[in-house]
């Protein structure tokens, strides 16, 4: 014969298995959403359009639109690698060289959660969260978990070798 008080146990420990499952199963679910700040609207994210990513890039030869920067400079030509890039990580930007005298600008927010990359390394743009990377060149995304392309800035190349924001 079974005795009702052994019964009620089992019957409340395994409810409480079965909450525990549910919740531990409910955390894995959706993956976090990058806070918002209170009080500001967020910016939607989507690629470059063709006609943008055709436009030209910025040449260590002056321009005439070097004039019409911001006065700022972000770094010098110099300190671009050829091939590579930097991380400006205050500024939350990355400024890459994808051939000799060639400079490009993206942002340096993950398209996948938000995170800064962290570097630059053998032609691709590095996110430390997820293992994200980017192409120099165009910002195109090389490997996910990242769906969308980094943002590209534009810049202008002043005849000193400085880089600024457009």
């Amino acid at each position: 014969m079974s005795d009702p008080t052994r019964t009620a146990r089992r019957t409340v420990l395994a409810a409480g298995a079965a909450a525990l499952a549910g919740g531990t199963l409910a955390a894995c679910g959706d993956e976090e959403k990058p806070k918002k700040e209170p009080g500001t609207t967020p910016t939607p994210q989507t690629p470059e359009s063709p006609a943008a990513s055709t436009a030209p890039t910025a040449s260590a030869a002056p321009t005439a639109s070097a004039a019409t920067g911001t006065g700022k400079a972000l770094l010098k030509t110099s300190a671009v690698p050829v091939g590579g890039g930097t991380v400006l990580k205050d500024a939350k930007l990355v400024v890459t060289q994808p051939t000799a005298g060639s400079f490009r600008c993206f942002t340096a927010v993950c398209t996948h959660q938000g995170c800064l990359v962290n570097k630059v390394e053998n032609g691709t743009i590095d996110c430390p969260c997820h293992g994200s990377k980017y192409q120099v060149a165009d910002g195109a995304v090389v490997h996910g978990p990242a769906a969308r392309p980094l943002a590209e800035k534009k810049i202008t190349v002043t005849p000193a070798g400085e880089i600024e924001l457009a």
